[in-house]
């Protein structure tokens, strides 16, 4: 029997590493792959959480906006375990309320990370998935309340259980195309980047969990969008009110989920509770 193995994206630092840091705590039998672009700063994380005493915790180098890199990692998970445990897809960015970059920009380069990045590491990656796997995306509230001020029509769209992940992917292109253009909420967007690609997670979630139960009944996956909550990182500020152990409560949940549990399942889920759609 091969050695279980969990992936934790974007894990150097804020939730991340207190994610990688939960499951340690919670026992996870097997290792935990923090995985960074900057090899420095991941190694130095592995090497402070190897000081307290979270001795199955490795490094691996991961750039989830290249999709080469995600490849190489699916190969080392393919070669070293096997296979793939958990993953947990955390990687994100948001540029700051300040930034000087145009929105058409900041949409481009933050779709680029969180929802392309996210689903590039998906290609690769589900489909190593083993029976009784346990999948996270990690989204954000922001994404319910960026669903709420789009047009009733895109909210139709993004609310439809049968949306294909080909149409949501022409939805987060024409977003970004309408931000450039600088007519995105003439069009029935929200004024958000952030916001817009967190819908993308969440609904992209929701499309990932179904084909899951399409394609591989019986092999107990479970997979869900997750929601941290406002938590003090380089990038919520330091006034958020959770601390990152408090924000990887919810995301170490939806990976411990134990074996033979059937729920949650394709569900956006906060504070350890499902949240309507």
């Amino acid at each position: 029997m091969s050695k279980r193995v969990a992936v934790v994206t974007g894990a150097n630092k804020g939730i991340g590493l207190a994610i990688v840091k939960g499951l340690c705590k919670a026992g996870f039998k097997g290792d935990i792959l923090l995985t960074a672009r900057n090899e420095k700063l991941g190694q130095d994380s592995v090497a402070g959480l190897h000081s307290e005493g979270c001795k199955n915790v490795i490094f691996h180098q991961l750039d989830i906006c290249d999709q080469g890199s995600s490849l190489k990692l699916k190969k080392f998970l393919e070669e070293k375990y096997g296979g793939l445990d958990v993953l947990i897809n955390n990687a994100g960015i948001a540029f700051k309320n300040a930034a000087k970059e145009p929105f058409g920009e900041q949409a481009e380069v933050t779709m680029r990370t969180n929802f392309w990045g996210t689903l590039w590491v998906c290609y690769a990656l589900l489909p190593i998935l083993r029976p009784n796997a346990r999948v996270v995306n990690v989204s954000s509230f922001v994404s319910k309340k960026s669903l709420d001020k789009c047009s009733p029509e895109l909210q139709a769209q993004f609310r439809n259980k049968d949306l294909a992940e080909e149409e949501l992917c022409l939805l987060m292109g024409q977003f970004v195309q309408a931000a450039q253009a600088g007519d995105h909420q003439a069009q029935g967007w929200p004024d958000t980047a952030y916001g817009t690609t967190k819908i993308g997670v969440t609904v992209l979630s929701r499309i990932q969990a179904r084909v899951i139960t399409e394609t591989r009944p019986g092999d107990g996956i479970l997979l869900n969008a997750c929601c941290p909550g406002w938590v003090r990182t380089d990038m919520a500020g330091p006034n958020a009110t959770k601390s990152p152990e408090e924000g990887a409560e919810t995301p170490v949940y939806l990976a411990m989920l134990p074996e033979g549990a059937k729920e949650p399942h394709g569900q956006l889920v906060w504070d350890k509770t499902v949240q309507e759609w």
